[in-house]
């Protein structure tokens, strides 16, 4: 059986050379980076050269980040201390969010009494700044903007500098939740002035179970975990060295040629969108994920003209693999709540899919997965 994998915002490949750095930081680094004979202090040196490596690709000082076990832990680490350490008192954020950050966000409502705004976005789930400077302007709380980069499933990409830039007109710290964009554009964060970013490995071709939280400069950070004052006390807990190892061979490697590969993925999502506007032309874009300016190349969400209730499991009989919406939501019953916010009521209750590609994708999966989708549609038609 044909097997397609397109549903790369869910978790993507590991590259081959990230898998050959792992397995020989496994075979030869097995001491505890904690202790003190030669064998810990390899590991530790293995541990602090991964992290000048992703400082060095993303513009900070390595001094700046911290390892986690991905990205929600650093959403949650992120948002946690700014409450607990650093007097916030006031969040904003929008309903379209990753629940990392919602839920997060919604407890510390519950837990230390913050305010939570929730800023509005359009149709396709774009951020309404003018109503963020509103929002910041009545404002007598300490406050933390949390806004993500890339929406994890209609694609949608936030202006960050812009953003920044209106955080620190009004005083308000600014957080992104960066998962779908680390490994996928070039960024320089020390001139986009955001205070915090969230990053995991396995959404740019490394190992799962290993992510960092970006602290600009100045900011303290109380630990979440307790028991050890590994990362300079920042987070307790023996650290994965063979696994820091491969997400900073993972970025070097993403970061090396992000143009090339972002050139070669969004010809092929321009492919997907010609080939499906040919052949199903009732098919419609959710959250203008069609609008290659303003969403990422990696995404494209979209809508069926029926509701098809078992499209996920017939499609995976074929060997494909697609989402409906977040794969960390996969088990729930009650849809996208990203769909939800940017979608008519009626338009919700029809089938929607995530397709998500890789530098690793080709043009004849795409078109394999074009074909077998319309057989489906016209049968149950």
């Amino acid at each position: 059986m044909k097997k397609v994998y397109l549903d790369n915002a869910a978790s993507t490949p590991v590259f081959e050379e990230v898998i050959t750095e792992m397995s020989n930081a496994m075979r030869s680094m097995y001491g505890n980076p904690s202790s003190t004979h030669q064998f810990g202090r390899t590991a530790k040196a293995a541990i602090e050269n991964a992290r000048k490596t992703i400082a060095k690709q993303l513009g900070v000082a390595a001094s700046e980040l911290i390892f986690t076990s991905g990205g929600t832990e650093a959403n949650n680490l992120i948002l946690t201390n700014a409450v607990q350490n650093l007097g916030v008192t006031k969040i904003i954020s929008t309903e379209i969010e990753h629940h990392a950050v919602l839920n997060t966000i919604e407890e510390l409502k519950i837990s230390s009494q913050v305010q939570i705004d929730y800023v509005g976005v359009d149709s396709n789930g774009i951020v309404d700044l003018v109503h963020l400077r509103a929002l910041l302007a009545d404002n007598k709380h300490k406050t933390l903007v949390s806004l993500m980069f890339v929406n994890n499933e209609i694609g949608t990409i936030l202006d960050l500098e812009k953003t920044a830039g209106i955080c620190r007109e009004y005083n308000a710290l600014f957080h992104s939740d960066a998962v779908q964009a680390i490994g996928h554009f070039d960024l320089d964060l020390s001139l986009l002035g955001v205070d915090f970013i969230s990053a995991s490995a396995h959404k740019f071709h490394g190992p799962k179970g290993v992510g960092f939280a970006y602290f600009k400069k100045g900011y303290g950070v109380k630990p979440m975990l307790l028991g050890g004052s590994q990362e300079k006390g920042a987070r307790a807990g023996t650290e994965g060295v063979h696994t820091i190892i491969g997400m900073a061979k993972a970025l070097e490697i993403c970061t090396s040629k992000v143009a090339e590969d972002v050139q070669y993925i969004k010809d092929l999502k321009q492919y997907c969108i010609n080939l499906f506007k040919k052949e199903v032309p009732e098919i419609r874009f959710n959250g203008g994920s069609d609008n290659l300016a303003q969403t990422t190349v990696t995404v494209l969400n979209i809508r069926l003209p029926i509701e098809l209730p078992f499209l996920l499991f017939n499609l995976d009989l074929k060997g494909i693999a697609v989402s409906g919406g977040s794969a960390c939501q996969s088990g729930a019953n009650n849809g996208s709540h990203v769909l939800r916010a940017v979608l008519p009521v009626e338009e919700t209750l029809k089938t929607s899919l995530r397709l998500s590609f890789s530098m690793l994708t080709t043009k004849e999966e795409i078109a394999y997965v074009v074909t077998e989708l319309k057989e489906l549609i016209q049968k149950n038609n």
